[in-house]
């Protein structure tokens, strides 16, 4: 029998390890184009003679839209499939990121108006990503590999400044920072062209063999999220009576708040990070794009780790919720190591604090994964849209108190206080509030 399973294993395809590559890449390109404004931040502030509140404001404009626009967005990925919505959104969001490089060009008061629409724009057209990239994984991974899938591919969110905070770190510096929009922004559409040629769904996939396609539908996934439009039931779709559903379930609050917290993190990194480097620190724009990276790589790597931890886990204990449970509160603990950077001085040991900090964020960033795992496939694109509407409100929040925070004092000893508790919270609202890990099965409606 061994014999026979073996030869099983050899035959079996491995698309479903190109398709978590390509959610990998742009993931990477959307992290990347989300932090252009905090590489030219230091630039363009000084250029358009921006204060830090208003700097916060100009931050959060990709919050507003971007939360606003997930469950919309979630209900085209349920209506329409991933491959085409996520496509578009690619391109889109692109396109309007190369556009930021031209307002410079305008008088400084239309400037700010035109880069807060822009930015806003972007946040409208990044809404169904995370949820697609959510929907896609259910639909390719078996339950076993689920948490490791989606840990890499959120792991996207750090290797973007490994990769692109230097690179726009230099663009900026050499060639000022109008260039950074412009050159990520002609990545992205490039990006979107190539996902649209090779990204299908496990039943239209012309590489993947019937070893593969059985393998992960018997291990639990949804092969059939995005079947073709006259393969589903007439009255397939999302519902408002899902979404008051989700809402109303304990699990998915805990859930969410959660989230929120953990992502205060990571938007005090792709805002006020680079920022806090420039003129807490006293370095220069390159070389902060340059020192980022190793919180960064931390970050990835802990990302990578949280969700092999979580995998190896479930399948020792057969407990999902323990599975997910401990690399999430372990790694929010970790986090709340960015406080220490308050009581420091010299650069590599704020680097060293950030670096653990960002570490121990990536370890526990597993709620994709938990949506993966949770959401109802009547609804998979609403769910991942409600989670990532809650847990970006922090977009919003974040950058703007962290700028008063900083005119107040005149100092981000304060701000790192307010992110340090937030992973503090998150922590709590999964050890109390979010309870057993598990499907959620919907009511009809009536």
């Amino acid at each position: 029998m061994s014999a026979v399973v073996s030869a099983a294993d050899v035959r079996r395809s491995r698309v479903r390890l190109f398709i978590v590559t390509m959610l990998f890449l742009v993931t990477t390109v959307n992290y990347a184009d989300r932090a252009t404004l905090s590489i030219a931040g230091p630039a363009l502030s000084k250029e358009l003679h921006l204060d830090p509140v208003a700097m916060g404001y100009i931050f959060s404009a990709f919050g507003w839209s971007y939360v606003i626009a997930q469950v919309p967005g979630g209900w085209l990925l349920d209506r329409y499939g991933s491959r085409l919505v996520y496509a578009f959104s690619i391109i889109v969001w692109s396109l309007f990121t190369l556009t930021q490089g031209w307002v410079g060009f305008l008088g400084a008061g239309t400037a700010v108006a035109m880069l807060f629409a822009l930015r806003f724009l972007v946040g409208i057209a990044e809404a169904p990503s995370f949820p697609a990239n959510a929907r896609i994984v259910a639909a390719w991974f078996p339950s076993n590999e689920r948490g490791t899938a989606s840990a890499f591919f959120n792991s996207g969110q750090y290797f973007a400044t490994v990769i692109f905070a230097p690179l726009m770190g230099w663009i900026a510096h050499d060639y000022g920072w109008r260039y950074v929009f412009f050159v990520m922004g002609a990545l992205g559409v490039v990006m979107g062209l190539v996902w649209i040629k090779t990204i299908y769904g496990p039943k239209e996939h012309p590489g993947v063999n019937e070893a593969e396609f059985d393998y992960i539908k018997e291990g639990g996934a949804l092969v059939d999220l995005d079947a073709p439009k006259d393969e589903r039931a007439p009255d397939s779709g999302p519902k408002w009576d899902h979404i008051r559903q989700l809402l109303s379930n304990r699990m998915m609050l805990g859930v969410y708040l959660g989230q929120y917290c953990i992502n205060t993190l990571t938007y005090f990194f792709l805002t006020w990070f680079p920022v806090y480097l420039v003129k807490e620190r006293g370095l220069s724009i390159l070389q902060a794009g340059f020192v980022a990276t190793l919180p960064a790589l931390c970050g990835f790597i802990g990302g990578v780790l949280g969700g092999v931890i979580s995998d190896v886990i479930l399948r020792k204990t057969g407990s999902l919720t323990m599975a997910r449970k401990i690399p999430i509160v372990g790694g929010m603990l970790l986090s709340m190591s960015i406080i220490a950077c308050n009581y420091v001085d010299g650069q590599a040991l704020v680097v060293g604090f950030m670096a653990l900090a960002f570490f121990g964020k990536g370890i526990g960033a597993l709620g994709w994964a938990v949506v993966s795992d949770t959401s109802p496939k009547e609804a998979g694109g609403v769910s991942g849209g409600l989670f990532n509407t809650f847990g970006n409100l922090s977009s919003i929040t974040t950058p703007i108190v962290i700028g008063y925070i900083v005119a107040a004092t005149g100092s981000f000893n304060g701000a790192l206080v307010f992110v340090g508790i937030n992973a503090l919270v998150a922590a709590i609202a999964y050890l109390v509030v979010v309870g057993k890990i598990e499907r959620v099965v919907l009511k009809a409606s009536p």
